[in-house]
């Protein structure tokens, strides 16, 4: 009987930090083997069928800095992506976005950003856009080039998601 309760309360314990992190969540990747590392002359490649209403979150690694990268279907059925950084907020370990219905909540001020405005909108409290133009798309996928990565990377302080 107390393996029994021992057995469930390590699985419990296990699974607490699942539940934790619900549906469009930007959890901060466990190890740095869980950052894509792109090599120069490279880019992130998105399928866009992996793309939906609910954020995906891309964490990489551009020239030793983590960075993160998110891509969603907005309201109106377009594809936005943008650099998953508060343009306001940065600096801080908590300048990231995390969904909340049809809205990015910045996890350090809590301004919520509304997804039919991401990847347009330029300044404030909200994520850094990657516009249509900065990036290449084709009828299965979405390329953000190397170098927009790399002239980004200044964006994503070392203390980020580290708090």
């Amino acid at each position: 009987m107390k393996r029994t309760l021992a057995s469930l309360l390590v699985l419990f314990l296990l699974l607490l930090p699942l539940g934790a992190c619900g549906e469009g969540s930007a959890a901060a990747p466990e190890t740095a083997a869980e950052y894509t590392a792109l090599p120069a002359g490279s880019g992130l490649t998105i399928p866009i069928d992996a793309v939906t209403s609910t954020a995906t979150y891309y964490p990489l690694t551009v020239n030793g800095v983590r960075l993160e990268v998110l891509a969603v279907i907005a309201p109106d059925g377009t594809l936005r992506t943008a650099f998953n950084t508060c343009q306001v907020c940065n600096g801080s370990p908590y300048a990231y976005f995390v969904q909340d219905g049809s809205a990015l909540t910045c996890q350090n001020c809590g301004n919520q950003f509304p997804l039919s405005a991401v990847g347009k909108a330029a300044g404030g409290c909200n994520p850094v856009p990657i516009l249509a133009s900065e990036r290449t798309e084709t009828a299965n996928s979405i390329t953000i080039p190397y170098e927009l990565l790399a002239a980004n990377a200044y964006r994503f302080p070392s203390n980020w998601k580290t708090a």
